[in-house]
């Protein structure tokens, strides 16, 4: 990222089981780019630290957050816990001259696009509900309620497909991460975010 651009902003979302986190992981696998670190208030789970995915915070501390006006998004997930993107981490991608990944929801994706509107949002899909609730089921965490309700919710979200810029069917991990990659770099390459550099080169021969 040339120092006098804003971060370019990656916006990965999509079901909950669809393998976006694993998709992530490849695009910060790319030099430049750095996670946004999210916070939530459900508690951490035995293989997570604080810091690396997630911040863990109190309910109270997340509402004074809100009241603050410290998130770019945020919301609430299944009725119960709280996730959202503190702002800090676009102030915090600037100064480090990186791309900023964020890896949110599907609720919490829309309104960050809405926000950031040159955001570049990616979808991740499972190929077929069949492969997600079988991933879901190999989690081992889920009670058939539960279930059941995260796969009508990914159903629900699946209908605001037409929100994002590019879609990912992660039927294929390799490939997957591939295209990953791809988007990221390629978003990079959009003549929107070199217009200046373009210009700078367009002096260089006159005008």
């Amino acid at each position: 990222m040339s120092s006098s651009q804003e971060p370019l902003v990656l916006i990965v979302s999509g079901p909950s089981g669809s393998g976006k986190s694993t998709l992530v992981q490849r695009i910060l696998e790319l030099p430049g780019t750095m996670l946004s670190v999210s916070c939530t208030t459900r508690a951490p789970r035995k293989t997570e630290s604080a810091g690396k995915w997630y911040n863990f915070v109190s309910e109270e501390e997340f509402q004074r957050m809100v009241s603050a006006g410290e998130f770019l998004e945020y919301a609430q997930v299944f009725g119960k816990n709280w996730y959202g993107t503190p702002k800090k981490s676009l102030e915090e991608a600037a100064a480090q001259h990186k791309d900023l990944v964020l890896e949110i929801d599907v609720q919490g994706a829309l309104q960050a696009k809405r926000k950031l509107p040159k955001a570049v949002a990616v979808f991740v899909l499972p190929p077929s509900r069949q492969d997600l609730e079988r991933r879901i089921r190999e989690r081992g965490m889920d009670s058939e309620e539960e279930i059941r309700r995260r796969l009508e919710k990914s159903r629900q979200e699946i209908l605001n497909y037409d929100h994002y810029d590019f879609v990912i069917i992660n039927d294929d991990l390799e490939r997957a991460g591939r295209e990953a990659q791809a988007i990221a770099l390629g978003s990079r390459c959009s003549i929107g975010r070199q217009e200046a550099r373009i210009r700078e080169i367009l002096k260089s021969f006159g005008g």
